[in-house]
């Protein structure tokens, strides 16, 4: 029997009455007093700190970032369902002065257990009470001596504020006050940015072209004022690293997602390697749609058919029983949320654009915002959404500073949920025609992991690297940008989109620098995983969340070769994850052949 699963979210259960909440307000007041009294228990410290003030002090810094994830996590919602709500920015501005405190907090911490002595250090890190998270607080130490002194750090903390992360609550302004017009059925509309985003996976050439030069006109009018947010927040970082005396840019990426620099190049090296059939499909596609050459707006556009728009509550139990198949924790989890009222998935305008997930750590919750309209890749976001939501659920009874894992590797429960929907909808095709939808929406994902996050790569570390010798223009911008996208295409595109810079939210995201490149890790890592479980079916369920556990726990390099026995700095495992990719690709020009030549 199918439920009836509502298509908004449920936030008053969280703290009711959205951004005019008077119970949110008395939980940011109990955040600023319990960041006050800890960071006199931090202040007090001395070189004589004992063992019992020091996990104490640990427990109390668990305790505060628990509920500033949660005070973030709950204005990320408000903005994402109502980018007007302008009680949200101001609340969000507060919370990242809290953020502030906690991170100058930790910058003190870490330099009171720099300077303990070697030897001590090791007997306390086999307490009872710090060994759980004894990998977090090494790491925490060993990055430390790489900083600046505490005082220093406390500068670099209180500026940001209002001049770092400043300029992505900007961005987000701007973005939130857009509309894209389009003319749809002869009927002209002004779209927010997420229903625009849409159409372009539409059937119709003319709408996709249509909606592209309205997306590029709308970013473009505004295009000098995002390349100031994004060159402030460039030259802030730089300034930072600079300081640290940190000459390669990449060092604090690879530092977030706990990840060797070799690994990184080789995974690279495998997605460039296996570029190649993509440039076939590519090829193929534009021939099956007429064209000689694909146009960025063609990218996602629809082969074959999919049949018919599917209904929120049917798209709700497919992903459900498709989790049951490979683990029943997953399918009870995925209940639960649709259940309760976890998910925004209603298409309406307003909204921001994409599609997210965020943990309340402290409700022990999550919420996956997207904007549903009823095609098979709103399917797999759900799926990919709530595999997001699923690890965060593996995670929680874990202790605070074993749940914060690296971007990479939060890709992985996402990633492998999408794929399980999607790999069932594969199977499942009634005709060629939705056989050949469902392949090309496949391979669509790969070329996005393959090449689009390889574009953006390219771009960021290339304007990093002019960054350095002043301000780069809106112009300049968009040539870096249209040249990186024609490097990782192939230059196998009729056209470009040379302001993707100015329209991917990711480039101004503060909190996580270089968003990109963990995206491809988490594919490939997952494809890995995925085979796995292909083979052991049910029987895989139990190791696949004893990996999830262990993903805030020790580098990914450890972590590779603890649960499957692979060594990531060896391009061979890469290769090895682009092949089943390939392997689409050449089941896809095996179905088309015919077509082709008729």
């Amino acid at each position: 029997m199918e439920h009836t699963y509502a298509l908004r979210w449920d936030l008053d259960s969280l703290f009711p009455g959205g951004s005019e909440s008077e119970e949110f307000q008395r939980y940011l007041s109990e955040i600023r007093e319990q960041l006050a009294a800890l960071k006199d228990r931090i202040a007090s410290l001395d070189e004589t700190v004992d063992l019992d003030r020091f996990c104490g002090i640990v427990g109390g810094m668990e305790t505060a970032i628990v509920k500033l994830r949660q005070a973030s996590a709950f204005i990320s919602c408000l903005l994402a369902q109502n980018t007007a709500d302008k009680k949200a920015m101001e609340l969000r501005g507060q919370v990242s002065e809290n953020f502030s405190q906690y991170f100058n907090m930790l910058a003190v911490l870490d330099e009171k257990i720099r300077a303990v002595d070697d030897s001590r250090w090791e007997e306390w890190l086999m307490d009872g009470r710090l060994r759980e998270i004894a990998f977090v607080l090494n790491e925490r130490r060993e990055q430390a001596k790489e900083k600046l002194s505490a005082s220093e750090e406390a500068i670099i903390q209180n500026l940001s504020v209002d001049g770092y992360h400043a300029w992505e609550n900007l961005y987000d302004m701007m973005v939130g006050d857009m509309v894209i017009p389009v003319e749809v059925n002869g009927e002209r509309k002004n779209l927010s940015c997420g229903q625009a985003e849409n159409l372009f996976s539409d059937p119709d050439r003319d709408v996709r072209k249509r909606v592209f030069a309205s997306w590029e006109k709308a970013w473009g009018e505004k295009s000098e004022y995002f390349a100031a947010a994004l060159n402030h927040l460039a030259g802030f970082r730089l300034n930072v690293y600079k300081s640290r005396k940190w000459e390669d840019v990449l060092k604090e990426p690879l530092m977030h997602n706990r990840m060797k620099k070799e690994t990184l190049a080789a995974m690279w090296s495998a997605v460039e390697d296996n570029k190649e059939p993509f440039v076939a499909y590519f090829n193929r596609k534009a021939e099956l749609l007429g064209l000689e050459k694909l146009s960025w707006y063609d990218l996602n556009a629809p082969l074959g058919r999919s049949g018919r728009k599917i209904p929120y509550e049917e798209a709700a139990e497919t992903v459900i029983a498709q989790f049951g198949k490979f683990s029943g924790r997953m399918a009870a989890f995925a209940r639960q949320a649709l259940g309760n009222r976890w998910i925004e998935a209603e298409d309406r305008p307003g909204k921001q654009p994409g599609g997210f997930c965020t943990s309340f750590p402290d409700s022990k919750q999550s919420r996956i915002f997207m904007t549903y309209s009823g095609t098979l890749p709103n399917v797999f976001t759900l799926a990919h959404e709530l595999g997001h939501a699923f690890h965060a659920h593996v995670l929680a009874e874990e202790r605070p500073f074993r749940q914060m894992y690296g971007m990479n590797v939060a890709e992985t429960a996402s990633t492998f949920a999408e794929m399980i929907v999607a790999d069932h909808a594969l199977k499942n095709a009634k005709t060629e025609e939705e056989k050949l939808y469902l392949l090309d929406d496949k391979i669509a994902r790969s070329v996005t992991f393959f090449m689009n996050i390889h574009a953006r790569f390219l771009f960021e570390t290339r304007f990093y690297e002019e960054r350095k010798q002043g301000p780069v223009g809106a112009r300049r911008l968009n040539e870096i940008m249209e040249e990186a996208q024609k490097e990782a295409y192939c230059r196998a595109l009729a056209e470009y989109h040379p302001l993707f810079w100015a329209s991917k939210l990711h480039f101004y995201i503060t909190d996580t620098p270089f968003y990109n490149f963990p995206y491809t890790f988490g594919y490939l890592f997952t494809m890995g995983i995925y085979a796995r479980a292909l083979e052991e079916g049910r029987d895989f369920e139990d190791r696949y969340i004893a990996l999830l556990q262990d993903t805030a726990a020790m580098t990914v390099e450890d972590l590779a070769k603890k649960h499957l026995n692979v060594d990531l700095t060896k391009k061979e495992f890469w290769d090895s994850a682009a092949r089943l990719c390939v392997r689409d690709v050449k089941e896809f020009l095996r179905l088309t052949e015919k077509r082709a030549r008729s």
